[in-house]
């Protein structure tokens, strides 16, 4: 089995995704804005989504993925490629890294440009607290932690292990919800809470106790020039 075979085998999951061929530049701008805010992935382009090998023309396909990372990505994707050969045909390998520029943004059907994730083998729209912790992550001039009784009430909520969504997180903490979007994005950038997708939406709760008992005990400035890039 050739080394483009064995990633074949693998099927579809986080980091690697499967093309026939690519038709609509603006359409695969979304997969690949996807892999660039995450963990990075490989399009493998003259692959079925069954793994079957169908090949491609490797000039044309990488035009499209030229096209797509330079026009319909803001800010602009950079990719690697790899041409494979199997069966007797050419398979493309376009390689994605985690972008240090997050996040990235594509437009969706009706013009609006969107950033996008990708959890497993799907692509799901990023939250606007995503979208925000992704900044964060850019930036020293962050928001202020305020900590008062509210926010103390939250926290306990959370080290009982309850998962909150986006509006009951605001309404314990008595936050306006652009200040709730703040506490979030600043707790999800130090690692003290993480969101989780449910059945009806993204949820959070405590990723780490000894961490939010250091905020608590020490403060924010513990935290503050973290490198979280």
């Amino acid at each position: 089995m050739s080394y483009v075979q064995k990633m074949i085998a693998e099927g579809e999951h986080q980091t690697q995704d499967f093309k026939m061929r690519v038709d609509d530049a603006q359409k695969i701008a979304r997969t690949i804005v996807a892999f660039a805010n995450t963990d990075g992935g490989r399009l493998l382009i003259g692959v079925k989504d069954n793994g079957a090998i169908t090949g491609v023309n490797q000039e044309e396909e990488y035009h499209m993925i030229d096209l797509a990372c330079q026009s319909h990505c803001k800010p602009a994707v950079p990719f690697e490629i790899q041409v494979w050969k199997a069966e007797g045909r050419s398979i493309l390998e376009v390689r994605i890294p985690r972008s240090a520029q997050r996040p990235h943004f594509c437009e969706d059907e009706q013009g609006q440009w969107r950033a996008y994730l990708r959890r497993e083998d799907r692509i799901h729209r990023a939250s606007p607290v995503q979208v925000k912790v992704w900044q964060y992550e850019m930036r020293t001039d962050r928001s202020e932690f305020r900590y008062d009784q509210y926010i103390g009430k939250l926290f306990a909520s959370w080290r009982l292990g309850k998962e909150l969504n986006f509006r009951q997180v605001a309404r314990k903490a008595r936050l306006s919800f652009s200040d709730a979007e703040d506490l979030l994005c600043l707790l999800i950038v130090w690692g003290i809470i993480r969101w989780e997708r449910g059945q009806r939406g993204l949820l959070y709760c405590l990723n780490d106790e000894n961490a939010l008992d250091q905020l608590e005990t020490e403060g924010a400035e513990k935290f503050r020039w973290k490198n979280y890039s």
